[in-house]
């Protein structure tokens, strides 16, 4: 241990710790810009470059950058000193003479961090003017990038290179050219991004934005000619009321729905439900291929769950050789939307072309996921449009409403009821361990002596367990983060050394709930541990929590589908996937 004063308050930390994180365990808030953390989820971004965190050393010629100085014994640190304040001003200053004044129009306003410092800096004029340099815009069907307004901090990077391992952004070029961006100034959806918005969600300023969908959505309400229904993913729930002044972690599910009424929607449905549609897909799907495997026949494993679709692309861009590992199951979005325009269509009497399907979504690669060419009919899309729950809270807002004095109301039938099976699907294992109960009892018919898994719950980034299927083990693992997904493909290429049979894979930290639509956790991952707690509360409350026993599950296969893995449901429920490796290549060249 290591004993320090900071701001002649004695401090007292372990050898290795950084002058910043020591001030924040002692209560002192050193502001930073390029500083960003997730603290227990092994992802830290620290190149100390933007020179806002500097503070005295006493004994030392030049001012230390607090993220990058570690601390040493007997050192005197002054966070606040005139000379500390006067530098950490001017650099500010600097960034602000080279950034567009355009906070009214900015998605960021109110939740941006250089717009909050030059407030807590208390700067009303720059002293500095010339030239501003612009760089061309750009977009993907989730991303919009506006590089006019990078400061360079070079989070998005480190989210996207150490964290994801998608390798689509870097810094480019020297002096006020340089820019963070793909290599060789490729487009951003030419590039190797998988759209996980994640760079979006850890950007201080608005070069990195979602692209917005409201007015679209809004238009579409507007109609009369259109049926507009919209489903809610599960992580949404824990994590809207943020946005209306609630602590996180609340659960918002029934005001949420009430909200969405009085927007306007026709029909208000869950994704929760279709969650429970995927679980008897994905679920049956992997006793198919175990028994196959029991049997000396060939079948793929370990198989990897599809419903995230930022490690969907990310595994056909980078592993195109183990294409035949993934369920084919499509998402629960996907299903839901299947479900809506192929059967719930027809039983109101709409053409499907005037069913509108929007989905609120906490993940903006859902954006890019609807847009997929197979998941549609006849250039009709099965999804229309994806909102993210920031958007979702903008709308609600824009629309007068209060989230907080709405009362609390149901989903709409039949494809509103679901189990606590489908609220986990927001938290990393949730898909697991929601498969696992419909799993067990579908294999051993027999009760499971215990329903919640919770070896495979928690923030760890990967987890490990096998699980008794009546003599029968079964070894899974969970993980998120796709840098942790790219070490078990890895080990699958070389001949599966572990012993996976099934394998969860969630692109985000924590998995959906801290996805890059939800409500920016500004690195606080205490935010995201809170909405997990919320998950799990919810299913908890739930009266019924296997999949295979959801009465509007059992009911649309009677009437419709007829079976899992059976012939419409594998026509509309189940997908495959391509090989888009070119991306990469192109990236390389």
């Amino acid at each position: 241990m290591i004993k320090l004063s900071i701001d002649n308050k004695p401090v007292e930390v372990a050898e290795g710790t950084t002058i910043l994180k020591a001030a924040r365990q002692a209560g002192i808030n050193i502001p930073t810009l390029c500083y960003f953390e997730l603290d227990g989820m092994n992802f830290e971004n620290k190149p100390g470059g933007c020179r806002v965190c500097v503070v005295e050393v006493k004994g030392r010629r030049n001012l230390a950058p607090a993220c990058a100085t570690e601390c040493m014994e007997g050192m005197e640190v002054f966070t606040s000193s005139p000379r500390a304040i006067n530098a950490r001003k001017t650099v500010v200053e600097l960034i602000l003479s080279d950034h567009p004044n355009d906070c009214l129009r900015c998605e960021k306003s109110g939740d941006c961090e250089l717009q909050a410092l030059a407030a807590r800096l208390g700067i009303r004029e720059l002293p500095f003017k010339g030239e501003q340099t612009t760089f061309k815009k750009d977009s993907t069907l989730s991303v919009y990038r506006d590089m006019d307004k990078c400061v360079y901090c070079r989070r998005c990077e480190t989210m996207c290179s150490k964290f994801q391992t998608a390798g689509a952004l870097s810094g480019v070029n020297r002096g006020f050219p340089s820019v963070v961006a793909p290599a060789f100034d490729q487009p951003l959806g030419e590039s190797s991004c998988i759209n996980c918005g994640q760079c979006v969600q850890v950007c201080p300023v608005g070069a990195l934005t979602l692209v917005d969908n409201i007015n679209d959505v809004m238009k579409a309400i507007a109609d009369p000619t259109k049926t507009v229904i919209v489903n809610t993913a599960p992580a949404v729930r824990v994590a809207l009321g943020e946005e209306f002044g609630q602590e996180p972690g609340s659960i918002v599910t029934g005001q949420m729905a009430a909200a969405l009424r009085r927007l306007g929607f026709d029909y208000v449905f869950d994704t929760d439900w279709s969650a429970d549609l995927t679980i008897m897909e994905e679920g049956t799907e992997l006793l198919q291929r175990v028994g196959k495997v029991l049997k000396g026949e060939e079948a793929k494993l370990p198989m990897f769950t599809s419903c995230c679709p930022a490690w969907v692309a990310f595994y056909e861009k980078n592993f195109p050789d183990l294409l035949e590992y993934p369920s084919t199951a499509k998402s629960p979005m996907a299903m839901f939307g299947a479900t809506a325009k192929n059967y719930f269509a027809q039983k109101i009497g709409v053409n499907r072309k005037d069913l509108v399907v929007v989905s609120i979504m906490p993940c903006l690669a859902k954006k890019s996921e609807c847009a997929r060419e197979e998941f549609g009919k006849d250039g009709n899309p099965d999804i229309d449009y994806v909102l993210s729950t920031r958007e979702l809270a903008h709308m609600i807002k824009q629309c007068n409403l209060d989230l907080n004095q709405l009362p609390e109301e149901d989903f709409d039938s039949p494809l509103g009821q679901s189990t606590g099976a489908g609220v986990i699907f927001g938290a990393t294992g949730g898909v697991m361990e929601a498969a696992l109960r419909t799993a067990y009892e579908l294999h051993t018919k027999k009760s499971l002596p215990k329903i919640d898994f919770e070896e495979v719950r928690g923030l760890n980034g990967v987890k490990e367990a096998t699980v008794d299927f009546d003599g029968l083990p079964v070894k899974v693992a969970v993980c998120y983060g796709l840098g942790n997904a790219r070490k078990i493909m890895e080990e699958v290429r070389a001949g599966n050394p572990n012993g996976y049979n099934f394998v969860e894979v969630m692109a985000c930290p924590g998995g959906c709930i801290g996805g890059a639509g939800q409500p920016y956790h500004h690195g606080n991952s205490d935010i995201i541990r809170k909405r997990m707690e919320a998950t799990y509360r919810e299913d908890a409350g739930k009266p019924i929590r296997k999949s295979h026993e959801n009465p509007d599950i059992i009911a649309i296969y009677k009437e419709f589908y007829g079976e899992p893995c059976g012939h419409l449901s594998h026509e509309l429920l189940h997908t495959h996937y391509f090989d888009k490796s070119d991306k990469i290549e192109a990236t390389l060249q």
